[in-house]
């Protein structure tokens, strides 16, 4: 029965070293942005430089992103987004922009983590939303002034009473044409699950489960046969 459970932990390992492993800021999503001149983010503007962008701390919530600076010693602003979705997944971070007025700086729209098919788009506050959607001509999410002017403040928790009340404000959306209407009129929720989502970035990994499956049926064979040379001895 030995040569039985030297198979069985030989098989073990060579399935688990198959297994992909994740990646280390996948909780957190955690990505490095440099920009070469000014770009804007809900509430105020960020100077030519390298940020780090960044899920908050918190798993009951995965809409709250805080924006550091480079070593993460100063934190710009805790903001409020919805979800973003894209059919084809990169393997790289991606960063969006809206439309500008003239002279403005780059309006940061949302932002991707590598691999994903969700990202996060920011809510800005009401009257640059309506200026945004103008020169987008398109809805763009929006809250409160009051509340928005709200996400400089320093947020060591996220149960910061700030941030609860602009986590549990009632989101809208501004149309180009100065109509303020509710987000699902405007922003279609992205299909399904995340899960179900992320099926065609991870439609690579059919060759390797497939190989598995191969693997497991050759294990079960060699099993059976080592099993039954036991008994033929006993």
């Amino acid at each position: 029965m030995t040569n039985v459970k030297v198979l069985t932990l030989a098989c073990a390992g060579v399935l688990a070293a198959l297994v992909p492993r994740a990646k280390a800021d996948e909780s957190n999503q955690k990505v490095v942005f440099t920009f070469s001149g000014p770009v804007e983010i809900p509430g105020q503007v960020l100077t030519p430089g390298t940020y780090v962008f960044k899920l908050a701390d918190t798993m009951a919530d995965r809409n709250i992103v805080q924006v550091f600076n480079k070593d993460q010693n100063h934190l710009y602003g805790t903001f409020l987004t919805i979800p973003d979705y894209r059919l084809k997944p990169r393997g790289k971070p991606i960063i969006t922009f809206e439309e500008r007025a003239t002279g403005a700086p780059e309006a940061v729209r949302g932002w991707f983590y590598p691999g994903d098919n969700y990202g996060h788009e920011f809510v800005y506050p009401k009257a640059k939303a309506l200026e945004l959607a103008k020169a987008n001509k398109q809805p763009v999410a929006s809250m409160p002034n009051e509340l928005a002017a709200n996400t400089t403040k320093p947020a060591t928790t996220m149960q910061e009473p700030h941030v609860m009340a602009m986590r549990q404000t009632p989101l809208k959306a501004q149309k180009p044409t100065e109509e303020e209407v509710e987000i699902a009129e405007v922003f279609t929720p992205p299909p399904t699950t995340q899960a179900a989502a992320k099926l065609p970035a991870t439609a690579g990994n059919l060759p390797l489960i497939g190989l598995i499956g191969l693997m497991l049926l050759a294990a079960a064979g060699l099993l059976r046969y080592a099993g039954a040379a036991v008994k033929a001895k006993e």
